[in-house]
C-alpha cells in the first residue's frame, strides 16, 4: 500500500466550515496521497453533482481523478467519497452506505497470522457477550491473504477479528458492523482497543 495510507478521515484545518465532520486523520491522508488538496477534492466534487450521486457514484468520480502512480486506488477512492460524504452531512463518522454504524481497533502482534488468531480465541474465544450483547458462535475462515474469526452480537451487529500479516508480524484488527445508532461507538472501540491490549 502507498506509504501515506489514510488513517480514516479528519477536516483539514484549513476547512472550518462547519459541515466538514470527517473523522481525523483521513484528509490530510488523503492530499498526501493524491497530491490534492482538500479544498480541490471540495470543488471536484461538488462541480461534479456529489451530493446526488449516492456513495458508488462518488467513489467512480474519485477514482477517475486518482494519480497513475497511486497504489490501491480502489481504496483510495472509497476513501475519498466517505470523507467527502461526511463533509457534505451525508453520513456521520462511523456510519456505512446501509445507515448503520461500524468501529474497529487494530493491534500489531508479534505472530503470524493464525497464531494471532489462536491468541484472540484463546483469551477471548469463552467469552458469551460483549458489554450486555450475547455473542454467537465464532466461525473461523482463512484465505490466501488473511485469517480470520467472526461472530454475531445480539442487538449489536456482527463482528470479525481479521489477521493480516505484515512482515514478520500480524495486524490483528476488530471491525463490529451493523450497529443500530453511532451513540456509543468510541465505547465500543474502548472494549474491543481494552480486549486487543490483553493480547
Amino acid at each position: 500500500m502507498n506509504a501515506a495510507e489514510p488513517d480514516a478521515a479528519a477536516p483539514d484545518a484549513a476547512d472550518t466550515s462547519a459541515g466538514n465532520r470527517t473523522r481525523a486523520g483521513s484528509v490530510p491522508a488523503l492530499e498526501r496521497a493524491t497530491g490534492r488538496s482538500w479544498q480541490a477534492w471540495l470543488q471536484l466534487f461538488e462541480s461534479a453533482g456529489a451530493r446526488e450521486l449516492g456513495h458508488a457514484g462518488i467513489a467512480r468520480v474519485a477514482r477517475a481523478e486518482m494519480p497513475a502512480e497511486l497504489q490501491n486506488p480502489d481504496w483510495w477512492a472509497q476513501s475519498a467519497a466517505i470523507a467527502y460524504e461526511q463533509h457534505a452531512g451525508l453520513r456521520v463518522p462511523g456510519q456505512s452506505t446501509s445507515g448503520t454504524f461500524r468501529v474497529g481497533a487494530s493491534r500489531t502482534l508479534p505472530l503470524d497470522r493464525d497464531a494471532a488468531i489462536e491468541a484472540w480465541a484463546a483469551v477471548h474465544g469463552g467469552r458469551t457477550d460483549h458489554r450486555g450483547h450475547a455473542a454467537g458462535d465464532p466461525r473461523r475462515s482463512r484465505t490466501d491473504k488473511r485469517s480470520f474469526l467472526r461472530f454475531d452480537l445480539d442487538g449489536a451487529g456482527r463482528v470479525e477479528v481479521a489477521a493480516t500479516p505484515k512482515g514478520e508480524k500480524t495486524s490483528l484488527a476488530v471491525s463490529q458492523e451493523g450497529l443500530p445508532d453511532g451513540e456509543r461507538i468510541e465505547q465500543w472501540r474502548a472494549h474491543w482497543k481494552s480486549l486487543l491490549a490483553e493480547l
